[in-house]
């Protein structure tokens, strides 16, 4: 893999190739959750993209740091606490722990830190410290403001006019702002909220002021990819450079910005986008998803798109999405089963020398075998055009499957279907997709399907020991009748020559 990885920067708006600050290591900042509630699948999106890409730079090689941060302290925050009548770090603290467990329910990897704002307050002050030493910072009533037009560089990312912005912050313009567009670094105390001692009286940090500071603090002055979403561009990330900047006075405070596209729920009735509010009722939390299905299926409809393209949510298209799944979990358990055949028998022919003696069905999941690894790296380094990598996945898997449903496969092609597992172990390690055994996919969908549906899993198990004991009797209606009560409960029926064993049909 000599060839470079390209990658767009939102900044300079073009692909270029990615060479990091020092060779062999990168640092990584992806903004994270502020954490007032439990997280949506909107929120899904920039957690599944900067994972895959942070698995991808460890795949080729690089010694990574991804530091993914939690905002602890806010606005929205301090506002759900009190109404809850809650302390809003005991209340951040319990949803931080939410997101992890949703987290770990798309198999997601953790960060190497994630660090919290209320954890970093000394790194944060000492961040504003400067930025008011040098000048682009002023105190009012025990509020601290960084004064937009003291860099002139404010505005390069967003290409924004700060002349035509107003104030990059979450509430009204302050009539004390010297320029409309200043945001609070530091935030003086009111009633109800924590609070911290700082140069200027007690009080909280800004928004913006903590991405800077956090990032600066594990990665450096300047470091090489900065990551959210495309909504974060303008004002948190515009925000993040100028302080960074000010207070270092080094330019460029990040080499690559990157920004993944958002996700526009659509309704599954009309086939037109909509707002997706609490009003409206139709906010889908990550963990309502887990409950009815794995996460890798909503992973995977992520990737196939590229995380740069914006992505249609509605069930229809989740639905697919966990039908795909279903079959790349099919053709994994094959080629594994293949391989386990091909070890304990050996083989005298190389899969090579199969497809060529069986043609068919084997010389076309070879030939997509022989060049997945090339393929699968050109894509990647394609701006981790995982839309690309996926499409070229589900060609192995429609393949795959074809040749295990000839007759005669294992005899015959054995070594070829047992060619494709190191293709889907590859696929398991950078994108995270097919990562379960199949029998614990299969299993997984088995739990959550059957307690979707209300139905014991000890009914199906007595329907199957009936139609058991009705083929050794050689009732074959009645074992016909069972399999279509079977088949009413969504159960797939599978007689091998193993035993027999069941799925969820999806």
């Amino acid at each position: 893999m000599d060839n470079p990885i390209k990658v767009f920067n939102s900044y300079k708006r073009t692909l270029e190739a990615f060479v990091p600050n020092q060779p062999g290591r990168v640092g990584m900042y992806v903004c994270g959750m502020t954490v007032y509630d439990f997280c949506h699948i909107g929120h899904a999106r920039a957690m599944i993209t900067f994972d895959v890409i942070a698995r991808y730079l460890r795949h080729r090689g690089y010694d990574l740091t991804f530091v993914r941060n939690h905002t602890d302290v806010d606005d929205k925050i301090i506002a759900r606490a009190n109404e809850l009548g809650e302390d809003p770090l005991v209340l951040s603290a319990r949803f931080i722990q939410a997101l992890d467990d949703d987290l770990a329910g798309f198999g997601l990897l953790p960060p190497t830190v994630q660090p919290k704002v209320s954890e970093h307050i000394p790194q944060i002050l000492a961040t504003i410290q400067a930025i008011v030493d040098n000048g682009h910072g002023y105190a009012v009533d025990g509020d601290v403001f960084f004064h937009v037009p003291s860099l002139g560089r404010y505005g390069y990312l967003s290409g924004r006019d700060v002349n035509k912005s107003r104030a990059g912050e979450r509430i009204d313009v302050d009539p004390r702002k010297r320029h409309p567009a200043d945001f609070a670094l530091w935030k003086s105390v009111k009633p109800g909220e924590p609070a911290w001692d700082s140069p200027w009286g007690p009080g909280r940090p800004g928004w913006h002021i903590e991405c800077t500071a956090m990032g600066q603090h594990y990665l450096g002055d300047q470091f090489d990819i900065h990551g959210g979403g495309n909504d974060l561009v303008f004002p948190h990330h515009e925000n993040e450079i100028a302080q960074a900047e000010a207070a270092t006075g080094k330019h460029p405070f990040v080499n690559f910005w990157m920004h993944n596209g958002m996700v526009t729920l659509i309704d599954d009735a009309t086939g037109e986008p909509v707002k997706m509010s609490k009003s409206l009722g139709n906010v889908i939390n990550i963990r309502d998803l887990l409950v009815e299905m794995p996460g890798e299926a909503l992973k995977l409809l992520y990737l196939e798109h590229h995380y740069r393209s914006p992505v249609p949510f509605s069930r229809a298209g989740l639905s697919q999405a966990l039908s795909n799944l279903d079959r790349l979990y099919q053709a994994k358990e094959m080629a594994q089963r293949a391989l386990a055949v091909v070890q304990d028998e050996g083989r005298s022919l190389t899969a090579a020398e199969e497809a060529k003696a069986v043609g068919g069905p084997a010389k076309a999941l070879f030939d997509i075998v022989e060049g997945f690894e090339d393929r699968f790296h050109s894509a990647m380094d394609a701006d981790f055009n995982s839309a690309r990598a996926v499409g070229d996945l589900f060609e192995l898997v429609k393949a795959t499957n074809r040749l295990a449903g000839t007759k005669k496969a294992f005899a015959r092609a054995a070594a070829v279907m047992a060619a494709a597992v190191p293709a889907f172990e590859l696929v398991a390690e950078v994108l995270g997709i097919g990562a379960m055994q199949p029998v614990e996919f299969f299993e997984e969908m088995r739990v959550k399907r059957l307690a979707a549906a209300g139905v014991p899993r000890s009914q199906v198990e007595q329907l199957l020991e009936q139609r058991t004991q009705a083929r050794t009797d050689r009732d074959w209606a009645a074992a016909d009748s069972i399999r279509e009560q079977l088949d009413e409960l969504e159960i797939v029926v599978m007689d091998t020559p193993e035993g027999t064993t069941w799925r969820i049909r999806v």
